[in-house]
């Protein structure tokens, strides 16, 4: 989800629209302000309640797209060391969201004493301050610190997991000829989509786990290569595997979350081998957004949050003044996401800066609970 990198403006635009769909989602799902609200726009609130979620289908294909782009743009990996490049996209992630997970932290130690919602978390604890700081909350079971949380640590897994198969295959390479080598890495990602697509994704216990959620994010892997085939078979070749995969995994068990995958990934490939589309520049704004999304992401809750509690507590039977508070959060969720893009997420972090940001997140958290306890 990181926009450190220069990317093409069609896929920050998309990213841009999947962004909003998920802060849209999250301002229907978390009240109070929307339950005041709903009566004004019913069904608009209902689909972004029920459907808006979806758009994290779309975030785990361009993950997977711009991963194989940075690691494996033809299949073998180009990456020297495995550790280091899973290091340092754990650096790159943590740094910007210990900062957004200490906000979190603060906001709900403000409004907890004057807004009862299910929404608001509860006091940290330290071991839930630890395991949050580590990506760990899921798998060890922690409630997290704030809505999302969840896909930054997906995010990280599958990540990993791409680049110790990739590091896999090129530890082998010395055994056979490079193509050899590239086409056993690509074929290897299509059976981990396919194990995914068709068994993993049905077991809703796994959740937490890479393997659930790898069918999405290996659609997004196999369409890079499939952008960068040669014109003729082979690039036939990669959307009848595609398709091959989705509509095998839809006629075992339909899933909408897999439409979605499949469909995002098919129309990415379409898109971007048009010369046409690749040079195109984009809607401005949209492109801006794609570009700060991950930061609009981990920010917007606690933003959310603050101008729920706020509006809801000054206008609680007001549904015309709730509405207004929710686009409001939504543009200031914007606002917030961008002093975060660019005052965190654009420099490139080190060791020393990620270990002070998840100390400062683990020390402060514990600090606002003290302090709320003895309130």
């Amino acid at each position: 989800m990181s926009s450190s990198t220069s990317r093409m403006p069609l896929i920050d635009m998309v990213k841009g629209m999947a962004c909003a769909a998920i802060v849209g989602h999250h301002l229907a799902f978390y009240g109070p302000m929307s339950d005041i609200a709903h009566p004004l726009a019913p069904v608009l609130m209902a689909w972004l309640y029920d459907y808006g979620r979806m758009a994290v289908q779309v975030f785990l294909v361009l993950g997977g797209y711009l991963a194989a782009a940075s690691l494996a743009p033809q299949g073998l990996a180009r990456f020297d060391h495995a550790g280091n490049a899973i290091a340092k996209r754990f650096v790159r992630l943590v740094v910007p969201y210990a900062v957004a997970l200490l906000l979190s932290v603060v906001v709900s130690a403000l409004v907890r004493p004057w807004m009862e919602h299910p929404s608001v978390p509860e006091q940290p604890t330290l071991s839930q301050l630890l395991a949050n700081a580590l990506l760990l909350q899921d798998i060890v079971g922690e409630d997290a610190l704030s809505a999302g949380v969840w896909y930054v640590a997906i995010d990280f897994q599958l990540f990993a997991l791409g680049v110790l198969l990739l590091a896999g295959v090129k530890a082998l390479r010395g055994a056979g000829a490079r193509g050899q080598a590239d086409r056993l890495a690509q074929g290897l990602v299509v059976a981990g989509t396919a194990a995914s697509l068709w068994v993993f994704n049905r077991m809703g216990t796994l959740d937490m786990w890479a393997l659930y959620f790898f069918g999405s994010y290996g659609l997004g892997m196999i369409a890079h290569w499939a952008v960068r085939a040669p014109q003729g078979r082979q690039a036939q070749g990669w959307l009848a595997v595609m398709v091959l995969l989705g509509g095998v995994a839809l006629a075992l068990d339909f899933r909408g979350r897999i439409v979605v995958s499949t469909v995002t990934a098919l129309c990415l490939v379409l898109a971007l081998r048009s010369e046409r589309v690749r040079s195109w520049s984009g809607f401005a704004p949209l492109v801006q957004l794609g570009q700060m999304s991950y930061s609009v992401f981990l920010v917007h809750f606690s933003v959310c949050l603050l101008v729920n509690a706020v509006v809801s507590h000054l206008w609680p039977d007001s549904p015309v003044l709730n509405a207004l508070g929710m686009v409001l959060a939504f543009v200031l969720s914007l606002a917030a996401g961008r002093v975060l893009y660019l005052r965190v997420e654009r420099h490139v972090p080190s060791w020393t800066t990620a270990l002070r940001w998840q100390l400062g997140l683990v020390g402060a958290g514990m600090l606002v609970a003290v302090s709320s306890h003895w309130a």
